[in-house]
């Protein structure tokens, strides 16, 4: 599930304090920490000293030619204001490792202390045993389950703890009490030349190593992994223990830690359980590059020449030598470091998404809402910004949408149309606080196609709290309404959203069920078989956007917790299907803890329904640049999805991303459509042809792109 975590530089306030009886603060809540990610994208213009990217079964992985210092850092900088290291968490790692000789010990990564606080400790004497079952605790002493504790005097130094390989054993050594160096010993055979995801589990009464997503395997120690591992003033060292001696020699794909859970649960099951993702380095998952062999050790890696395929591809010096076909210039290029040089090239071309209309707005666009009025034809509702013009009903023409009707609002935020046997309804979010304008209470307000006066007109008025998305659904014959709110005021996040059902009787809506929601943005109701799900896009609770989004079925009459997802600041969900197969794509806008920085670069992630189970799982992630829609749709046989991305820290005019499915590839980029400020994407057609509208939330426009079939 591919890059999904990249650690804030900067996690201010992320830990919760725990005083103990010496005033040491332990490391709690935190979110996972990207090891790999965090020295390697230092600079992201080139490969640090000492790092060599390489890659196998056209899968990329790092080498490290050196245990340079690039490669190291102050453990503050990630696990901030603790002193002790956490007493539960998970370590995951994707790797890559050759034979190593006997007797020899290579560290995928390490913890030291300071040099100023560095204390004798102990140097395990490390006994190769070929024989035994893969992955079974080593016995030491003849006494099985016992941990390994050696005191003498070759003593090591400044170890906290590491994870190391050796020939046929994987071993996990920390400080444990009293300043004993242990060593939890798995037994098997990981340096097999071939790629292999690992999940070491420590906490509570056992410890779990999960390898590939099988079954874990699992011991026991006598003692417990110590609660008060101090680790101020230490450094983290990947790829090795500072040292020549110890040194990885293989390839590494993938290194988090994950403070205070089994991270197996995150990634497996998976679809490629070897390369189980869940994060992975940005430069890491594009297509590999054509390979420069600068040591003659590396060729055991098989490099293979591969040739990127696609409307856009960026050249640095980290993809010098990376060929790229354009299909659409029918050109082949060469990058050089820094520019694609032609090699041979097509000049006809051919767009197959063409700029259809701009239309002008009378102010920024929340949202646009396409849908048949009968008698009238294709119309679009937008949610504009300004409370002067209010919204604006449009009609679609010969030349394009046409402004048909303006709607009071103020502030408006989201709307949604649905039908009722013969009836259109409009429903429209206004949020007076949120544009500026001081209320006792946001308001939302449901319209009613008049068929005499051919317009929409007030219904009803329903309360609600900075309303981000209205949801309609009928279930059974009854018609219902999801409504997402917010917030109320500037930091209330944590309130309740509400389903409204309709009631026959009243003819209004009136609530039927309220369920707790931390800054919500988006419903989306989907039915599979005979169930019927409703899932919220939740976005901020007040201090991150690190929340569950939450996925509920019906049950008895009401909606019940089906599942929880992690998403960061989740802005919208669309369900899809595909043959038989049924997926959930989350837009992620941004990851932000307190007051620290916000990221806006960050994966955006695709799900699928697994029957067996009966529960959503990872399939694919995407990065995104502040991803607040996706927009499902199918051209004959072939199917896309169409990104919204909004911002990327610096400017809102940026690309949105078309993607074709690919099968077993998933979705691909094919066409980059510019875009500013892009709130939303709808789908629609007109007389056999196909189009896409998007609104703008930072300028006054819209635009409709027709979709070219050949």
């Amino acid at each position: 599930m591919s890059s999904l975590i990249f650690v804030q530089l900067l996690l201010l306030g992320l830990s919760v304090i725990d005083t103990t009886t010496d005033t040491w603060r332990h490391c709690t809540d935190l979110l996972p920490l990207d090891l790999l990610s965090f020295v390697l994208e230092r600079d992201t213009s080139r490969l640090l000293p000492g790092v060599q990217m390489r890659q196998s079964g056209g899968v990329r992985g790092v080498h490290f030619s050196s245990p340079h210092t690039s490669m190291s850092f102050s453990s503050s900088q990630l696990l901030v204001n603790c002193d002790l290291f956490p007493k539960e968490f998970s370590i995951v790692v994707t790797l890559k490792a050759t034979q190593i000789v006997p007797k020899r010990n290579e560290y995928i990564f390490s913890l030291m202390e300071a040099k100023k606080e560095e204390k004798r400790a102990v140097e395990e004497k490390e006994e190769e045993d070929d024989k035994g079952n893969i992955f079974e605790r080593s016995k030491e002493r003849g006494v099985s389950g016992e941990r390994e504790k050696k005191q003498g005097k070759n003593n090591e130094g400044r170890m906290i703890l590491g994870l190391r390989l050796s020939r046929k054993r994987l071993h996990f050594v920390f400080k444990g009490h009293g300043g004993v160096i242990e060593n939890w010993v798995f037994r098997g055979t990981l340096a097999d030349n071939q790629w292999h995801t690992l999940v070491l589990a420590v906490g509570g009464q056992h410890v779990r190593l999960t390898v590939d997503c099988s079954s874990p395997q699992e011991i026991t120690p006598s003692r417990h992994f110590p609660s008060d591992l101090y680790i101020q003033g230490s450094r983290f060292h990947i790829g090795s223990r500072g040292k020549w001696k110890g040194l990885f020699s293989g390839l590494m794909r993938q290194l988090v830690l994950v403070p205070g859970s089994d991270a197996s649960h995150q990634i497996c099951p998976s679809s490629n359980p070897q390369l189980a993702a869940l994060s992975v380095p940005p430069f890491l998952l594009d297509l590999p590059v054509i390979g420069r062999e600068t040591n003659s050790h590396l060729t055991s890696y098989g490099l293979e020449e591969r040739v990127s395929v696609g409307l856009e591809q960026p050249c640095s010096e980290l993809l010098r030598g990376q060929l790229w076909f354009n299909p659409l210039r029918k050109g082949l290029y060469l990058c050089d470091g820094r520019g694609w040089t032609t090699v041979l090239e097509d000049h006809k071309r051919l767009d197959y998404v063409l700029e259809h209309q701009v239309l002008t707005t009378s102010s920024e666009t929340h949202d646009v809402e396409v849908f048949q009025v009968s008698g009238m034809g294709l119309m679009a509702a937008m949610a504009h910004r300004s409370t002067a013009s209010g919204s604006g009903v449009y009609q679609w023409t010969h030349t394009g949408f046409e402004l048909y009707q303006n709607i009071s609002t103020q502030g408006a935020l989201a709307l949604r149309h649905f039908n009722m046997g013969k009836n259109v309804f409009l429903v429209v979010s206004n949020s007076p606080t949120n544009n500026g304008f001081k209320s006792e209470g946001d308001f939302s307000v449901i319209y009613k196609w008049s068929k005499r006066r051919k317009q929409f007109v007030k219904f009803q008025i329903l309360q609600t709290h900075c309303a981000r998305d209205w949801e309609a659904f009928t279930i059974k014959r009854q018609t219902y309404l999801a409504v997402a709110n917010h917030r109320i005021g500037n930091n209330n996040h944590t309130i309740d959203s509400v389903i409204y059902k309709w009631n026959r009787l009243t003819k209004s809506f009136e609530v039927h069920q309220k369920l707790l929601t931390s800054g919500a943005y988006d419903w989306e109701f989907f039915t599979v078989g005979p169930y019927h799900f409703l899932v919220v896009a939740n976005a901020f609770d007040g201090v991150t956007t690190s929340v569950d989004s939450v996925i509920y079925i019906w049950l008895n009459g009401s909606f019940q917790v089906f599942q929880t997802i992690k998403t960061f600041c989740a802005t919208d969900w669309e369900m899809f299907q595909i043959g038989s197969r049924v997926f959930l794509a989350v837009a992620n806008g941004h990851r932000l803890y307190g007051n620290g920085p916000s990221r806006y670069a960050i994966n955006s992630t695709i799900y699928e329904l697994d029957m067996n189970g009966q529960l959503f799982v990872r399939f694919q992630d995407i990065l995104t640049y502040s991803a607040v829609d996706w927009e499902f749709f199918s051209l004959g046989e072939e199917y896309f999805l169409v990104v919204a991305n909004s911002f990327n820290g610096e400017s809102y005019s940026l690309n949105s991303i078309l993607y074709r499915w690919q099968g077993y590839e998933g979705f691909v980029p094919v066409h980059w459509l510019p875009t500013i400020g892009c709130s939303d994407w709808e789908f629609f057609s007109s007389k056999g042809e196909s189009y896409l509208i998007y609104s703008s939330a930072k300028a006054s426009l819209s635009k409709v792109f027709k979709l070219k079939i050949y």
